[in-house]
């Protein structure tokens, strides 16, 4: 008894470091979590020689050939002297590719002459502030144009008064102007929606072909008043889950672009077909096709690759902004080839409705199908000047 009583107390007393498990020291879990940041860390000494540093901080340009920048090093002594933390830009002086363009650096004392520097990527945020800008910019003269145009004419029409001709013809031109602005105010609403501003309702299941001809209709006068004759392939009976009124819209703004670019009496085609779970439709023309060069960009909000067209046809530059944010906000894509004087393709890819699984049950009498839903027709696009 008085021997277990007296190991009992042996062991109690062992000094503490004896009974702990085995494991990092305090210090190499500072050293991982510096390593570990999303941020850039260095540490600098009195002299402005570097004592710590981690790979973020090589990255955003803190660090460059094992040298600290000399904007932090500068920083870093005046803060060494006031004793108050302070910030400091640090974005490149260069832009080289794809590397951060604004980099803020917030210097703070750690006594005994060391400094820490801490590096913040804020490059999306720069980005996301100039296409506000330019956003703004744009909606700005876009909007000023139809405006001053309906108040010109609407003096015109004042100043002419006691001329019946004369008032119907400046009455046709500011009605004009004015659906043009109220198409572009739409434009805009919808595409906010999409750019996350409103939650989306929800999706059902939509039928393809029900989608393709709600589209042809609305597009059907301008076609007409173009000489363009539009043609579809066979019904597919494919199905997606989306919200319609979306995708006919999307659709129904690739084919006034099909028709507003194409030259009179040319062909356009709608085509549907099902890739790798893939729902894809296409739509087809012979027009003035896009240059390479600007192929990434006619997705952008009021870009257009011919102005003087989009111009005369009333266009916003709006409309392939909003099939990019319809296809994106269905868990799709919108694909484009294009070629300068023979004609371009944009195909709409979304996924393909996965009808759920149906409990087992006792076989029932078989039913007269659809022979519309019955036909699985593939279309290709077709074959003409080296088009895909």
């Amino acid at each position: 008894m008085v021997g277990a009583v007296g190991g009992f107390f042996i062991a109690f007393r062992r000094p503490a470091a004896e009974r702990r498990p085995t494991g990092p020291t305090v210090a190499e879990l500072l050293l991982r979590l510096v390593r570990s940041s999303n941020n850039g860390l260095l540490v600098l000494n009195r002299f402005g020689d570097m004592v710590l540093h981690n790979r973020r901080a090589e990255s955003l340009g803190l660090v460059v050939d094992d040298r600290a920048d000399p904007r932090a090093i500068k920083a870093a002594e005046q803060v060494v002297e006031t004793g108050e933390p302070m910030e400091v830009d640090l974005s490149p002086l260069e832009a080289r590719g794809r590397q951060p363009e604004a980099v803020v650096g917030e210097v703070r004392p750690l006594g005994d002459g060391f400094t820490v520097i801490e590096a913040v990527d804020h490059s999306e945020a720069a980005r996301l502030e100039a296409v506000r800008r330019d956003f703004v910019a744009n909606v700005s003269h876009e909007l000023k144009t139809p405006v001053g145009a309906i108040a010109l004419l609407t003096e015109a029409v004042l100043d002419a008064a006691e001329d019946v001709e004369e008032v119907r013809r400046f009455g046709g031109k500011i009605l004009h102007e004015s659906t043009r602005l109220g198409t572009l105010v739409t434009e805009l609403i919808a595409l906010s929606r999409l750019q996350g501003a409103e939650r989306l309702p929800d999706l059902t299941v939509v039928d393809v072909d029900a989608v393709v001809r709600e589209a042809l209709s609305r597009t059907r006068l301008s076609a007409e008043s173009a000489d363009i004759e539009v043609t579809i392939d066979r019904p597919s009976g494919l199905l997606i889950e989306g919200d319609r009124t979306l995708l006919v819209t999307a659709l129904s703004n690739l084919l006034e672009n099909a028709v507003a670019y194409s030259p009179a009496r040319s062909p356009v085609t709608i085509s549907r077909r099902l890739d790798e779970g893939m729902v894809e439709i296409a739509v087809t023309d012979r027009g003035i096709g896009i240059a390479e060069d600007e192929q990434d960009r006619v997705f952008e909000r009021f870009y257009r690759a011919d102005k003087a067209r989009s111009r005369a046809t009333g266009g916003t530059g709006l409309g392939l902004a909003i099939v990019k944010h319809v296809a994106a906000n269905h868990g799709g894509e919108v694909l484009l080839w294009s070629r300068p004087g023979i004609g371009s393709t944009f195909t709409l890819r979304i996924p393909a409705y996965e009808a759920p699984e149906a409990p087992e049950s006792s076989p029932e009498p078989p039913q007269e199908q659809n022979p519309d839903r019955a036909v699985r027709f593939v279309a290709t696009t077709q074959e003409q000047g080296g088009r895909p």
